[in-house]
């Protein structure tokens, strides 16, 4: 149209020049759209810069960076998504297999006929701390953040774990039995931050999500009455011994907690035999928690929750075990799952990630899988900032991405199926934490501006859950030469494959992959960054 109207013109005239300027101008914004098909990510991120050592994306009621949905790209391309200290938020881009190979020092071959274990998928906490968060914005910019974590458009989260009653991340202290002598709750009753904050929440995530939320529920402490302490919080564990009355109830109570949430139609995917069992071991532990070993565990497993749960509405509940910082293992599995009457409830062991440094994944984790590899190993908690050394909210920081995607890689090379993140928001605090240990999260919400902030930490999870789909199963990879390079590689159940790679070097890392059923997929990661490699093999 614009060449005919140019050919009518005078040439010279004011009006061929105006039209000529909106032929470069159309030309350009084409060209701009064009690319951004090819290696811009499907909305900008709003960066904002805390000098924490790299940018957080800057959401509100009306927009919000998004890496949008993720089809597979056509036979023999694959697509690239990378995020970097630089700034870089999974930035796409495109590129082919060449049938000969690259020259790159470097290569990467997938082999996947070496099968190991099938993903389940990824998460974060409702905590009441991150509900609070979450209903401090306005209405849109709620559900802003939830399409951010659970819908297609986002990180596609699938697991969602849920503390029963109170914990550090409360502002009170609660339980939902706390009438002294009620060993039958009749008063159980769910409390207002089930009703009004958790549930609602949780019901407006399954609505975003594509597919059913997987919940998982962990309890931090029994009503103080049932307890040798007399309260809920510091050292103490239950009265009597397992089989006996408080136990039962102890039982009872996971049971009353399950059919109150069915009547809001939220199940449960899992339990586990609740938090940090070793804390409620400890004397003057300052926050809420139940003491149990591994063995009255065992006990409490193979005489009141097992059986309790089994003969329930709910025998489908898997079962895990520890909840704890995984130096537990391969020890306290091993005292629980040696047990026959206790073993037959029990479908996992869940584990945090407090104390990796000194809990090498091998010694621990491949340890316990292959003495019990029909039960899964699932990360049930980790938050960056809470250590003494490193404490609290860091805007922006690039570290901690890293550290995630470490600990992920880590976890996931050494057979665990799924991973867990803390509290899905907290305050510039990292709070609210009735005992002020605060911690960070993955977003960040600042209310008094109705914004919220997508962390690299963020990120860091989005280039896992948003890719490695539930059965996706890892597969093995071997490298030409030594590199500074961490990958994990697997081959989802539409049989494309993913890889994905952390450069927590300094420098720009060259290589190839070899895909024997394609050729050789070109590639680098730069300096500090996370990369996602995605590909059909049909």
């Amino acid at each position: 149209m614009y060449l005919y109207i140019l050919t009518c013109l005078k040439p010279g005239s004011h009006c061929a020049i105006l039209a000529t300027i909106w032929l470069y101008v159309d030309l350009l914004f084409y060209l701009y759209l064009s690319a951004c098909l090819f290696i811009c990510p499907a909305d900008d991120c709003q960066a904002l810069n805390f000098g924490h050592g790299s940018v957080v994306c800057v959401c509100n009621a009306t927009y919000c960076d998004s890496v949008s949905r993720t089809g597979l790209p056509d036979p023999g391309q694959f697509l690239s998504y990378v995020s970097s200290k630089t700034g870089s938020r999974l930035v796409k881009s495109q590129g082919q297999f060449q049938k000969n190979s690259t020259g790159a020092a470097l290569r990467i071959t997938l082999n996947p006929s070496q099968k190991y274990q099938r993903i389940k998928g990824f998460g974060g906490a409702m905590t009441d701390a991150a509900a609070m968060n979450i209903l401090s914005l306005s209405s849109r910019a709620q559900d802003q953040l939830l399409r951010q974590y659970f819908s297609p458009d986002g990180i596609e989260y699938r697991f969602v774990r849920v503390p029963m009653a109170s914990c550090d991340f409360s502002t009170r202290l609660y339980t939902y039995a706390d009438t002294p002598g009620d060993y039958d709750l009749q008063n159980f009753t769910l409390a207002e931050e089930d009703i009004h904050m958790k549930i609602p929440l949780l019901q407006r995530a399954q609505a975003l999500s594509a597919q059913p939320l997987n919940l998982f529920a962990s309890a931090w402490s029994a009503p103080a009455w049932l307890k040798t302490s007399g309260a809920l919080i510091g050292k103490g564990s239950l009265k009597g011994k397992p089989g006996g009355k408080e136990h039962k109830t102890w039982a009872q109570y996971y049971i009353r907690f399950l059919e109150e949430y069915e009547k809001y139609n939220l199940s449960f995917w899992g339990l586990t035999s609740g938090n940090e069992p070793t804390a409620g071991e400890m004397t003057n532990y300052s926050f809420q928690a139940l003491g149990f070993t591994p063995e009255t565990q065992r006990d409490w497993i193979a005489l009141d929750l097992g059986p309790g749960l089994h003969s329930s509405s709910f025998p489908q509940t898997r079962l895990m075990i520890l909840d704890d910082n995984r130096l537990l293992l391969p020890h306290w599995a091993k005292v629980v799952l040696s047990d026959v009457q206790a073993a037959r409830y029990v479908h996992g062991i869940g584990f945090h990630w407090y104390l990796n440094n000194i809990a090498p994944p091998g010694i621990t984790l491949t340890t316990t899988h292959h003495l019990y590899p029909e039960y899964f190993l699932f990360a049930t908690e980790a938050c960056a900032g809470w250590s003494p050394l490193d404490r609290g909210v860091r805007l922006g920081s690039w570290d901690r991405a890293e550290d995630y995607a470490h600990d992920i890689i880590q976890d996931l090379n050494d057979f665990v199926t799924g991973w867990t993140d803390w509290n899905l928001a907290l305050n510039q605090d990292g709070g609210p934490n009735w005992v002020k240990n605060f911690v960070d999260s993955p977003i960040i919400v600042d209310s008094s501006k109705d914004v919220f902030y997508k962390q690299p930490t963020f990120y860091s999870m989005a280039h896992f859950s948003k890719f490695l789909w539930e059965g996706s199963q890892r597969v093995g990879v071997s490298f030409s030469q030594h590199n500074s390079l961490e990958i994990s590689a697997y081959i989802r159940p539409d049989a494309s494959a993913v890889l994905i790679i952390l450069n927590r070097s300094e420098e720009e890392v060259q290589f190839e992959v070899w895909d024997q059923t394609l050729g050789f997929l070109p590639g680098s990661a730069p300096p500090h960054s996370i990369l996602t490699l995605l590909w059909s093999r049909r």
